[in-house]
């Protein structure tokens, strides 16, 4: 068990490392620093992302594994039928939650490709930039956020 000390030190340089990148982190990544006359998207800012995209599916994958350890662990008969509801509604949430995952897996092995294909970081709508702090905040985004607003926009009429 930690220590008080321990766990002071900890935090120290977590907040010493926040404060050395200049905001919180990505995935493990520190924010992007563009310098003056960059190209958007060019070499330095296509390997940024393609490093925040591997770090989050990698994250994504831990958390694949951890869950199956958890189920084959505690996946022993309970004799209790209580205990064993409680148990099923546990596994089907956690179930659900890896089946989303697993679409954002999905997902950003597209960003990936399109990475490769010097697609990413467009509109899909209009064919801008989308930004690199928007892309920090939504690897996965394919629409600027003048297009993102504007559908959800004509969401909220359709459904609201």
């Amino acid at each position: 068990m930690p220590t008080r000390t321990t766990e002071k030190t900890a935090a120290a340089a977590t907040k010493a490392k926040k404060k050395t990148t200049g905001s919180t982190l990505v995935h493990g990544i520190a924010p992007y620093k563009e310098t003056k006359g960059e190209d958007y998207l060019g070499a330095p800012q296509r390997q940024h992302f393609r490093d925040i995209l591997h770090a989050w599916k990698r994250e994504l994958m831990e958390e694949v594994d951890r869950t199956v350890h958890h189920m084959k662990d505690e996946s022993g008969s309970l004799p209790d039928p209580n205990d064993r509801a409680t148990q099923e509604e546990e596994f089907s949430l956690e179930l659900r939650t890896r089946d989303r995952e697993r679409k954002l897996i999905k997902k950003i092995d597209q960003m990936l490709e399109r990475i490769e294909k010097d697609d990413y970081g467009y509109c899909d709508d209009c064919g801008i930039e989308i930004g690199i702090r928007r892309l920090e905040a939504r690897p996965t985004a394919t629409l600027c956020i003048d297009c993102k607003s504007l559908q959800e926009i004509k969401e909220k009429q359709l459904l609201g």
